[in-house]
């Protein structure tokens, strides 16, 4: 599976990409950060983070996004500018059918550290250890969406199998619903 991991922000919008499968090694694929300047209109710098983040959804083909929950925070102004750039990335996920999963940083540090209270220092370690990187991604906004990735990786497996599995039982539930509205109207009751 390969999986796209997304630390959002407006100035430093990290991404990273791994590949790899529960219980066995993982592969670092990419990790980047899009930037924008603090100085520009936000329009501007919203449309900067769907550029950037489109070109390599569209170059790297992952078979999932993962962004990080946004939480509330003290500074307004932070917390909208992470919840925007959050909405682009699962804008630009929706629009090509990728599934894709929320996870807080509690979870993703967990994942990684096995501490869901890590600091990033010890994140960057374990991600770096993880993928046996020679050298840590910096800055922290790409450790943590190659977090974001490794957690999805090992924990989203099982979340998405569940998904499919309910939505398989809808599917067949909508099915038998039709059927039974076809038979109804063929002037057989199934009641």
């Amino acid at each position: 599976m390969r999986v796209m991991g997304v630390d959002p922000g407006l100035t430093r919008c990290g991404v990273g990409v791994v590949e790899g499968t529960p219980g066995r090694r993982l592969h670092l694929v990419h990790v980047s950060v899009v930037r924008t300047a603090p100085g520009d209109d936000i329009a501007q710098r919203l449309l900067g983070i769907e550029t950037g983040i489109e070109a390599l959804v569209d170059e790297l083909r992952p078979d999932a996004v993962a962004v990080e929950r946004v939480f509330a925070q003290h500074n307004v102004r932070t917390v909208m500018g992470t919840a925007q750039a959050a909405g682009i990335a699962l804008l630009i996920a929706a629009r090509r059918g990728l599934p894709v999963a929320l996870h807080t940083p509690s979870e993703a540090k967990a994942a990684v550290t096995g501490n869901g209270r890590a600091d990033k220092a010890q994140v960057t370690r374990m991600v770096t250890r993880l993928l046996s990187l020679e050298v840590a991604p910096k800055p922290a906004d790409a450790a943590d969406a190659l977090a974001l990735a490794i957690c999805h990786v090992w924990r989203g497996g099982a979340q998405q199998r569940l998904a499919s599995a309910q939505r398989s039982r809808i599917e067949e539930a909508a099915r038998a619903e039709r059927d039974r509205l076809a038979a109804r109207s063929r002037g057989g009751s199934s009641e």
